[in-house]
């Protein structure tokens, strides 16, 4: 199998393949991006709901005491780390950027709680600026499980896939491994009788193949 192959396939499969999360704005973006990390789409969908009502820009996030913050985010867990990072990177983007979110991957890794994978979330989905893959652990298992690569290690495999993968799809195929890692290969399962790659992914059930994902 390779990238080529793969992404073809799923680009069928999954054509309106994007990000998940709810925004209207960078600011909005990069916030929900920061929650995400070790939550569900569908749960900071729903917290920033109410959130994004209450909080408009970097300085609505510095002018409440922080413990209100962790309140308003409790349930996408880790809440006094992320509450921090939105406040210390809230800081930055009004002492750094003029209030605006920056739109390069080395000015966004200035801020606190922003690493490759949140930064080209953003970068691509925001700006369309095309800077990095976002690997995330859906990315992981998958290009595991089909053989695209040996390593766990998500800086590591971004720099595999930035070399197998067309620049202009860097963003689709992260949003393709979610969609998949959503729908069929799922991590505590392989409905491989549904996948496209039944008989030829190294992975794969069908082939009664081991999971390489666990290797």
């Amino acid at each position: 199998m390779t990238v080529d192959y793969v992404l073809t396939a799923l680009k069928a499969l999954y054509p309106e393949a994007k990000c998940t999360l709810d925004w209207e704005d960078p600011l909005q973006l990069l916030v929900a991006t920061i929650l995400a990390a070790q939550c569900t789409d569908a749960r900071v969908n729903k917290v920033t709901k109410s959130l994004f009502a209450k909080y408009k820009t970097p300085q609505d996030y510095l002018h409440v005491p922080i413990e209100e913050l962790e309140k308003d985010i409790h349930s996408c867990g880790t809440f006094h780390m992320k509450a921090a990072a939105i406040t210390e990177t809230s800081a930055t983007i009004l002492r750094d950027f003029h209030g605006e979110v920056p739109q390069t991957m080395k000015e966004m890794l200035t801020l606190r709680g922003v690493g490759r994978k949140t930064a080209a979330v953003v970068l691509a989905t925001a700006f369309g600026v095309v800077e990095g893959i976002p690997i995330d652990t859906h990315n992981i298992r998958l290009l595991n499980r089909m053989g695209l690569t040996t390593s766990k290690n998500q800086n590591r495999i971004e720099l595999e896939m930035m070399k197998q993968t067309p620049k202009k799809d860097w963003p689709t195929l992260s949003h393709l491994m979610v969609a998949h890692g959503r729908a069929v290969c799922t991590a505590h399962n392989r409905h491989c009788v549904a996948c496209p790659f039944a008989q030829d992914c190294p992975s794969s059930v069908v082939a009664r193949r081991p999971d390489l994902s666990k290797q």
